[in-house]
Formats: structure tokens, sequence, C-alpha cells
């Protein structure tokens, strides 16, 4: 039997990897999702959906399903599970990597103001009514009760699970990615004037980031807290790379 890979995923990236993972004959991959998502994407490999239930519990699983190997590919904004994974890879004494997408780079005629979460880009916002795009997802949405006087355009890829108590707000149910086109069209049609948004990194909801710049839009830009001390690669063949360096071919193969 080959190496038994499990990969907590979620992201473009880690669909990418367990596809170039499925297509080799020396490794066994299990694919696991959060569960959040109501229509989660067809993946190339067997998936289990749903929590573990804490970090000991992952260590747990790792031992009984002889896991040589954890990938964290979850969104860079996933920290309680990338926590997680971190002690439980270290108390099973499995071997961990962290596949994380390069952070956005601020750019000439980028009006950026750096916020450490969700809460703090809403305090931020300041008193006088402003249109916002809140374009981080449906997680911390809530956040927005705490301003009312804002109007507000929430995008999610699922429902807010419950309506928010706003006067005005206006919701899109839409996944990337996004053109450039559409999200100038989209921001122009709402006299939308801040963007709040995390700094996710990837293409699939970058245009957002350049449809502000080119139209002068200031971008509430929330931080990535620091990651968990494991080891970190940036693409789909970094970590590819890695693993081969971990354990080179012959020795999955059980050679």
């Amino acid at each position: 039997m080959g190496l038994r890979i499990l990969i907590l995923g979620g992201t473009t990236e880690a669909r990418l990897l367990a596809e170039a993972l499925a297509a080799r004959d020396d490794c066994d991959v299990l694919l696991s999702l959060a569960g959040r998502t109501e229509k989660p994407a067809v993946q190339p490999v067997p998936v289990r959906i749903g929590g573990f239930g804490g970090a000991m519990a992952l260590a747990d699983l790792l031992k009984a399903g002889g896991y040589g190997l954890l990938i964290d590919a979850t969104h860079p904004f996933a920290e309680r599970i990338s926590k997680n994974a971190a002690v439980a890879a270290e108390a099973a004494a499995v071997a961990a990597i962290a596949l994380r997408r390069p952070e956005w780079q601020r750019l000439p005629g980028d009006r950026w103001r750096d916020v450490q979460s969700i809460p703090a880009a809403i305090a931020a916002l300041g008193q006088s009514p402003r249109r916002i795009f809140l374009a981080s997802g449906r997680q911390g949405a809530h956040h927005a009760e705490a301003a009312p006087q804002h109007h507000y355009l929430i995008r999610s890829v699922d429902p807010v699970e419950r309506p928010l108590r706003l006067a005005n707000v206006e919701y899109i149910l839409d996944r990337g990615p996004f053109t450039l086109e559409s999200e100038c069209t989209l921001l122009r049609r709402h006299h939308i004037d801040v963007i709040i948004a995390k700094n996710s990194g990837g293409t699939a909801t970058y245009a957002k980031i350049e449809a502000a710049r080119l139209l002068g839009i200031e971008v509430m830009m929330v931080a990535r807290a620091p990651s968990p001390i494991i080891t970190s690669v940036e693409t789909v063949e970094a970590a590819l790379a890695a693993i081969d360096h971990l354990f080179p071919p012959a020795m999955k193969r059980g050679v």
C-alpha cells in the first residue's frame, strides 16, 4: 500500500492537489471538507464531510487510519482548523504540510486600509452612512449589525443563515471566479464607496480588488492571522515537490 494522505480541503488548490495525487499510483488520498458549502464542487478522490471534534480527535483519526501525511489546504482564514491540524499532526507524529496561496500585495493605485478583523473593518467605517460591499462571505456578515447606519451589499456562496437585522441590506448569491468587467458593473450599479475583503489571495476573487483600484474605491483589507508553525508552500507544484522530498517515490510504494 502507498502513502496514506489526508487533505483538509475546501479550496481550489486542495482540489487540484488531490487531482494530481489521484493520477499517481503511490498514494492513497482522502479529502476532508468542513461541510459549510451546501453544494461543494465534485472532487477527484474519496471525500469525507464534517468536522473532527477537535485536535485530539483528528490525531486519533490520523493514527487509526495509518496516515503518513496531513496536508492543510483549507482557506487562509480557516484559522481554527489550521491550528488543530498543526496540533494533531504533532500529537500523532505525522508529517504535515500547509498549502497556502500567497497574499495579495498592494499595488500603485490601491486605496487599502489594513484591519485585523471584520469587526475592526466595520468600526473603521465611521458614523456617516456609507455604501459597503461586504465581500467576505457569510461567515462574519452578522458583524454588520454593529453599524446599522450603512447600506450593505453582501455576497456569499450560500445564503446568510438568518437575515440580518438591518434596514438597508441586499444579498447576492454567487460563486467565483469573477471578471473585472462584472465587478466594475456591480460596484457602479450599487454605488459602492468601500469594500470589506479578506486577504485571501488567489485569482478567483481578485477582480473586486482590481475593480476597486480602477474606480478609486477604498478597500478595508482584513489581514491573515499568523500561520501555525508547520512547513508551508504556496503552490500545488511546491506541495508535490515537498511530498516527494519527505517520501521518496520508492518509499511510497513500499519498496
